[in-house]
This record gives C-alpha cells, sequence and structure tokens, in this order.
C-alpha cells in the first residue's frame, strides 16, 4: 500500500478519538463542575440580621459575591439592572428572597436552595420573581438550546462565504445580508410564534443578527488569512468552545474558571446574555456584550476585506500539469 493512503488512515484513526476527547471535555467539564462562584447577590435590611446572614453566606468558600443594599426597593432595582442575579430581605419576619428567573432559572433555584438552607429551622422562606421568565419557556430550556443553532448559522455564513470565493465587500455584503435574515426570521420563531422571547422585537432580531454576524465573519476572515483550515479553526472555536463556555443555560458564574469568564469574550456567550438583556430586562447591561460581538464582526469583515485584496492564484494552462509531470519523469 503507498506510504501517503496510509498516512491518511492513520491520521483519521488517531484525529477521530482526538476531536472526540476535545467535545466530551468542552461539553461535560463545565456541566460536572458547576457551582457557584462569585454570583454576585444582593443583601438588604439592617444589622445585625443582615451581618449574620452575609456571613453564612460568606463561609460558603466564595460562592456569593455579596452586595448589601439599603432597602428592598434598592434591591430590587439591582435585579432589574442586571447588578446582581437575586436578593434577600431581611425583615422582622425572617428573611425574603429576590430573584429573577429571566437572569437564569438555575440561578434562581440555586439561591432559594441557599436562602433556604441559612434560614431557621422551620421558617418558610417567602420568595418574589422580580423579573420572570416567561411562561412558554419557564426553565430558560429554549433560550439555552437556541445558541447552538445561532453558531452553527455563522459558521454555515462563513464557510458558505469562502467556498463560494466570494472575496472583499461581496463577502462583506453576503455575511451582513445572511446575518440580518437570520436575525429576522430567529425573532420570527422565538418571541412572534414560540413567545420565549418577550422584549423589543427589532432589538432582539439586532441582537441574534449580530450574533450570528460576529461568528460568521471571525470564520470567514480566518480562511481569508490562514485559508480554508480557517474553516475548521472558526468552527472548533465557536461551537466546541463557545458554545459550552457560554453560561446561557446556566450561568457564566456557575461554570469552572476560566471558563465563564473566555464564554462571554466569544461569540455565543456574548450573544446570549446580549440576547437576554434585550429580551427580558429592557436592554440593560447589554453594553458589554453587545462591545464583544461588534469588535470580533468588525475584525471579521476587515480580515475579509483585506484577504479579498490579494490577488488570486492565476489558473494553470491547460497541458502544463501534465508537461510539468513528463519533465519530472523524464
Amino acid at each position: 500500500m503507498p506510504a501517503a493512503p496510509n498516512h491518511r488512515l492513520v491520521a483519521v484513526v488517531l484525529l477521530v478519538p482526538v476531536v472526540v476527547a476535545l467535545a466530551l471535555w468542552a461539553f461535560a467539564w463545565p456541566t460536572a463542575r458547576m457551582t457557584p462562584r462569585d454570583l454576585p447577590v444582593g443583601i438588604a435590611g439592617s444589622a445585625p440580621a443582615a451581618d449574620q446572614l452575609q456571613r453564612q453566606l460568606g463561609q460558603r468558600d466564595g460562592a456569593f459575591e455579596i452586595h448589601r443594599y439599603d432597602s428592598a426597593a434598592a434591591a430590587r432595582t439591582a435585579i432589574e439592572h442586571r447588578a446582581v442575579y437575586g436578593a434577600v430581605v431581611v425583615t422582622p419576619r425572617g428573611p425574603e428572597l429576590l430573584t429573577a428567573s429571566a437572569a437564569g432559572p438555575v440561578v434562581a433555584q440555586l439561591l432559594h436552595d441557599a436562602v433556604a438552607g441559612s434560614a431557621p429551622a422551620g421558617t418558610a422562606v417567602p420568595v418574589t420573581d422580580v423579573v420572570a421568565a416567561p411562561a412558554a419557556d419557564p426553565r430558560g430550556s429554549v433560550l439555552g438550546a437556541s445558541i447552538l443553532p445561532l453558531a452553527i448559522a455563522g459558521v454555515v455564513a462563513g464557510s458558505a462565504v469562502t467556498l463560494l470565493r466570494l472575496r472583499g465587500g461581496r463577502a462583506a455584503l453576503a455575511l451582513l445580508g445572511a446575518a440580518a435574515l437570520v436575525g429576522i426570521i430567529a425573532t420570527a420563531l422565538t418571541d412572534s410564534w414560540l413567545g420565549v422571547l418577550t422584549g423589543d422585537w427589532w432589538s432582539e432580531a439586532g441582537a441574534l443578527g449580530l450574533t450570528v454576524l460576529a461568528i460568521g465573519a471571525t470564520v470567514a476572515g480566518l480562511a481569508a488569512l490562514i485559508g480554508p483550515a480557517g474553516i475548521g479553526l472558526g468552527a472548533l472555536l465557536m461551537v466546541l468552545v463557545g458554545n459550552p463556555f457560554s453560561g446561557v443555560t446556566s450561568a457564566p458564574e456557575l461554570l469552572p474558571r476560566p471558563a465563564g469568564m473566555i464564554g462571554q469574550w466569544l461569540p455565543p456567550g456574548a450573544g446570549g446574555s446580549l440576547v437576554r438583556s434585550v429580551a427580558f430586562f429592557d436592554g440593560r447591561a447589554a453594553g458589554g456584550a453587545a462591545l464583544t460581538l461588534a469588535l470580533w464582526a468588525a475584525l471579521g469583515l476587515i480580515a475579509v476585506i483585506a484577504g479579498g485584496r490579494r490577488r488570486p492564484p492565476a489558473p494553470e494552462a491547460p497541458g502544463a500539469a501534465p508537461a510539468r509531470e513528463a519533465a519530472r519523469v523524464g
């Protein structure tokens, strides 16, 4: 058997297990190590009861980042502005919990369990959902499941631009158009039809489209700079790393370090945070995520346009290859 086929056979045998191991690590590791790490939580109320509760929560080995507020109204405002995921209000009747299931149902349940565990035995903890998840998606399952299709859409858009040999401005225009249409269609499905997004329609479409554009432009930009291998690199970065590290199904602060932080630097995680802000919190705390996506999109489009200015290799004249082969053999 020729040496080249043997090499390809060995490459396939070794490459497939490596890819599987990488995928299992990226998807299973964050889930298996899910626990709160500096999760922003508020405490409202007067000392000494509020101080005692802060000490109790502080004993959980850095699980919570405590923010103190003078009143329940101030804590509620902090939740609505996404400064904290929830807050405990200390009252003469006992602790009361304010949550925001729209920020993450997993976090809301975790806070309830933590506060109930810290309360005196037999004490019921009243819960107020300040920003509730939509009735059509109370567990946030649809939003969490939507990030992977957006990542795939971006990879497909970037791949199509490369494989169809669109260059420069035409490639950038194709990426912009595809992202805009995906944003509109995705919003029509998730907002108008399913009712799982409940914010401003066009803001949601813009957030979804910007997410796809950031991913697609990155994939196409890498391909324009380093060739077709850029498609694989972009897909690896966005799907096998960006999607499981996004924290959309839980929260970035629940993922092991530094996965949660890395996830928010990548388009899938930033896109999930942006969509959550515009869909449920009137766009509050959306600036960081929008800036991250805009930077990825801008850098990708610059790479696409810059790559399009390079002259493509001239087509080989008919008969040149056979003549070159004959000369080599001779």
